[in-house]
């Protein structure tokens, strides 16, 4: 007869191995998972959701800003946080004046052998230049060569791994992406269109669309600060007379402006596309988060030009 004790050490011993086994993403038929061999820490979870593919099994990848809701320009970091980032190998903030509180904490919190990828230095761009370079395919390609380099630097052993999966991820994850995107500038290219805010912007320019929008409307209400009164009269007016064919919002920034344009657009019978800050919903990873908002956008500029 079989003592409960031992029962109890069995059941115990396949948790724990349930625990840690499981086949790898990047290496299907791999028996068991191996420990993270570091923590990487990405302000935003657009980065985030890059980091951790590109990762695989390697680096446990940990994002700050993960609600919809939250406004990152604005975000109050905490003491959890400022852990959080203290524990990174390797942290990513966005840069460009998008996320000072993720900088502020890192130099709050100085730790040797740590590397940080801030992505406005890494294009060369500064506070006033737009923030938004996760809509910006080239910008993308950009960051994801210098995420591999660090994985790289920091963890030499396992540079064909991360090679293989920067190859799965540009060339399997991102193929919906990138042919949408070519789809968008093959049959839509030139078409006018109206933007809310300057998220969409270089978006926008790499899909070919014509801009009408003023840069300077677009860039105050990202920043949240007063839009002239000439900028209010000129989109008002794109609006009125339809002289955009479609209008891009971003849906967690609908400000009174916006919503004054949106029932304009409305009446006009100009169709609406939307796009947001961060992903939404949350549980999307990068690429499936920016195929649909594509696929809206085409819906929209297809309804509109019936291309």
């Amino acid at each position: 007869m079989v003592s409960i004790s031992l029962v109890r050490r069995g059941v115990l011993a396949a948790a724990l191995l349930a625990l840690v086994g499981g086949g790898s993403a990047a290496s299907a038929g791999t028996a068991h998972r191996a420990a993270p061999t570091f923590q990487v820490v990405a302000a935003e979870n657009f980065w985030g959701s890059i980091a951790q593919q590109l990762a695989g099994s390697k680096v446990a990848v940990t994002s700050i800003i993960v609600n919809p809701n939250t406004d990152p320009h604005d975000y109050q970091a905490s003491a959890s946080d400022a852990r959080t980032m203290a524990g990174a190998k390797l942290a990513i903030v966005n840069g460009i004046g998008y996320d000072n509180w993720a900088s502020k904490l890192l130099a709050a919190n100085p730790v040797s052998g740590r590397t940080v990828l801030d992505v406005g230095d890494l294009l060369g761009l500064k506070e006033g230049d737009n923030p938004h370079q996760w809509y910006n395919p080239a910008s993308v390609q950009k960051v994801i060569d210098a995420i591999v380099a660090d994985y790289d630097k920091i963890d030499p052993a396992d540079k064909a791994y991360f090679a293989a999966q920067k190859k799965h991820f540009e060339t399997v994850s991102l193929k919906t992406y990138d042919q949408l995107r070519a789809q968008i500038r093959k049959r839509f290219a030139g078409v006018p269109v109206g933007y809310s805010e300057s998220i969409f912007q270089p978006l926008g320019q790499d899909l070919g669309l014509k801009l009408l929008t003023p840069y300077s409307f677009a860039k105050a209400v990202a920043e949240g600060t007063e839009i002239s009164a000439k900028d209010r009269q000129t989109v008002d007016a794109q609006a009125q007379d339809r002289l955009i064919k479609v209008w891009v919002y971003n849906s967690q920034n609908a400000t009174p402006d916006i919503q004054r344009i949106n029932a304009i657009c409305k009446q006009r019978h100009i169709p609406i596309a939307t796009v947001t800050e961060t992903l939404s919903p949350a549980s999307l990873n990068f690429e499936q988060w920016q195929v649909a908002e594509l696929r809206g956008l085409i819906k929209a500029l297809h309804q509109a030009t019936g291309r």
